[in-house]
């Protein structure tokens, strides 16, 4: 079982603003700020984004997957992600070849490369 999970980013400030909007529809919310880290959950800080100095990102950055309600999360989540300045890595959909009928995801991914996935399963 994880209990959280931290990724790298160059500026926490933007970084935190990003994170608020795309995670707030999956029903994340920023819950505990420190001076170089801020974290987000439901009932405790589950994700983790921590400013590392020099950092300049990473093309193949993090990928994190989180589950969401419904393909309607699956699709806000993505919308928010890119009205917030993160790029499309895969618009929502099915995903048919990640087994058998039933994942539907979208990939995004954030100012630094890393690689933020929504995914819900429907029959």
């Amino acid at each position: 079982m994880i209990d959280h999970v931290s990724i790298a980013v160059s500026d926490l400030g933007e970084s935190t603003r990003y994170y608020e909007a795309v995670l707030a529809p999956l029903g994340f919310a920023k819950l505990e700020v420190r001076a170089k880290t801020v974290g987000f959950g439901k009932k405790y800080a589950e994700l983790w984004i921590n400013l590392r100095d020099g950092f300049t990102g990473a093309p193949d950055g993090a990928h994190i997957c989180l589950r969401a309600r419904s393909r309607d999360v699956v699709d806000a989540f993505h919308a928010a992600a890119l009205a917030n300045g993160g790029v499309s890595d895969g618009a929502p959909g099915l995903r048919t070849h990640d087994g058998e009928g039933g994942y539907y995801a979208a990939f995004v991914r954030d100012r630094d490369g890393n690689r933020i996935e929504a995914v819900t399963f429907v029959s």
